[in-house]
């Protein structure tokens, strides 16, 4: 009796379920909360010099107006994200959605300084809930690689989009209306969210999720407040003993969340995935070109408004061709990262970005609006080339059941890098502008300590003085204002030049699937 043999044939996973029209139509919701946040981040840019004539904010209140709603999204991300896989990350974007459109509404009608920094940090709070479900999400969605890719690069798109659009729509709707329609524009689109979300989008949890951990979300918290506050005030103050103590805190209280999360079974945050070189690269770089583009679109409509003089509709537009620049690279950065790798199409974003910021350092007192187009224009480029790629890298190396926590990593990444850009960059460019503004001859004490808060200050002590006095401060002013721009250029350059150096480096070995 012969012996038969039987050969079966080697086993082949299932494709994965492709994605159809239910979920490209929920990718169109997601987008929705990307671009609230987003434009968020950066809205206000271009209100600056009216929330100083409404609000009377002191410098550092200015700051903290601008950069406090990023700051507490930054704190809160990795907390939101884990309690979206335990609950329902679809759930957690709806209740976010309907919290932020009230916090809007709040920080539209803010009275004072003190109300809108509140309100601002309460629109941060309901933020932190929305941004971790939507990348979480997606990769629920789209199970295919390839659609994946997609859904992801049109999430960044959105993103790098919504960081360039949020001057040009402050632009043009402080044209016609107050500084609060900034704010009043989120409600209706809070309010599609709240209603399609349910209908399109389909409830998302982790199997297994990781238990909230009270005293991690204090320590994460507590831990970036101090270190931020710290690094705020050293710009300006110099290495001054209170602010070197709140770095020292910050930094210690970060070590002991760290080392809770080695010890705990089921950490709120995984901080062995950073042992990942693309996981770790991606998440660093969304911290960097967060902190470049922010700080940029902090000089940037402070000077076309307050030293070129132009209305904020116009200096809106002088945006818009770099905001087309990031839509369309993000787009692109897929085929090119097929063609050259991805950590080349890396290292070409941050290089692009460096360069933008090596152009502003020559900006000059002169016509200078078709120069700030192409510089800005550089940036925004590097900076959707560089986004779409680092999203992907990180939910692709994160287990699937904590895609919550890791998106929610992911995006602490870009609100940190904003928070920093204006805490960092921002103070840099305030200290900078105040030493080189000196004490011009004639200026009364009175008038030089208003100058001596910003350029917007200087603007409005000058009207007040008229005359040759005025001139002459506003002249001193503008000056020292661009010396603070190519001072805050020049080190958003080298911070950028090293991370591509370092991205190189990290990745080396790595290339695309």
């Amino acid at each position: 009796m012969g012996t038969h043999y039987h050969t079966e044939a080697p086993h082949t996973p299932p494709a994965p379920h492709r994605a159809g029209a239910r979920q490209w139509a929920g990718l169109a919701v997601l987008i929705l909360p990307v671009l609230l946040i987003s434009v968020d981040m950066t809205v206000l840019s271009f209100a600056v010099p009216h929330l100083g004539e409404d609000l009377k904010p002191t410098s550092v209140q200015l700051l903290w107006i601008v950069d406090v709603y990023s700051f507490v999204l930054a704190a809160l991300l990795v907390t939101m994200g884990s309690l979206g896989d335990r609950i329902g990350r679809r759930k957690l974007l709806v209740t976010g959605a309907a919290a932020f459109g009230l916090a809007s509404l709040a920080a539209a009608f803010a009275p004072s300084a003190a109300a809108m920094i509140a309100a601002r940090a309460l629109l941060g709070l309901a933020g932190a809930t929305l941004m971790p479900s939507t990348l979480s999400l997606i990769r629920n969605m789209f199970r295919d690689d390839h659609q994946r890719k997609i859904a992801i690069a049109i999430w960044a798109a959105a993103l790098s989009a919504g960081s360039a659009l949020g001057p040009v729509l402050g632009g043009a709707l402080l044209a016609f209306f107050w500084w609060g329609s900034l704010f009043l524009i989120n409600v209706p689109v809070t309010l599609f969210i709240v209603i399609l979300a349910p209908v399109l989008i389909l409830e998302s949890r982790a199997e297994e999720p990781s238990r909230l951990d009270p005293l991690s979300v204090a320590l994460l918290a507590a831990a970036m407040f101090p270190m931020v506050y710290g690094i705020k005030k050293l710009a300006v103050e110099g290495l001054a003993p209170v602010p070197l103590l709140c770095v020292a805190v910050g930094v210690a209280l970060g070590v002991v969340f760290t080392r809770r999360q080695l010890v705990r079974t089921a950490p709120m945050l995984d901080v062995r995935l950073f042992g990942i070189p693309k996981f770790t690269v991606g998440v660093l770089l969304n911290l960097i070109t967060l902190f470049a583009m922010i700080a940029a679109l902090f000089f940037l409509t402070q000077y076309l408004q307050i030293v070129r003089g132009i209305s904020p509709l116009e200096a809106g537009l002088v945006l818009l061709p770099g905001m087309a620049c990031a839509i369309a690279a993000g787009f692109i950065a897929v085929a090119f990262a097929r063609w050259w790798g991805v950590t080349s199409v890396l290292v070409l974003g941050l290089v692009l970005m460096a360069i933008g910021f090596v152009l502003f350092t020559q900006l000059a007192s002169g016509p200078q609006v078709p120069y700030v187009i192409i510089a800005f224009a550089l940036v925004c480029l590097g900076m959707g080339l560089t986004q779409s790629l680092t999203n992907d890298a990180v939910l692709s190396a994160a287990p699937e059941d904590r895609a919550g926590a890791a998106s929610a990593v992911s995006e602490t990444g870009y609100e940190l890098g904003a928070a920093l850009g204006i805490a960092i960059l921002g103070s840099v460019l305030v200290s900078s502008y105040r030493s080189a503004l000196g004490t011009p001859p004639g200026v009364p004490a009175d008038a030089l300590a208003d100058a001596s808060e910003g350029v917007a200050g200087a603007a409005g002590a000058a009207a007040e003085l008229g005359s040759a006095q005025g001139e002459s401060l506003l002249s001193a002013a503008h000056a020292a204002f661009l010396t603070g721009v190519h001072t805050t250029s020049a080190v958003a350059a080298v911070i950028l030049v090293a991370a591509a150096a370092l991205t190189a480096w990290a990745l080396r070995t790595r290339r695309p699937a």
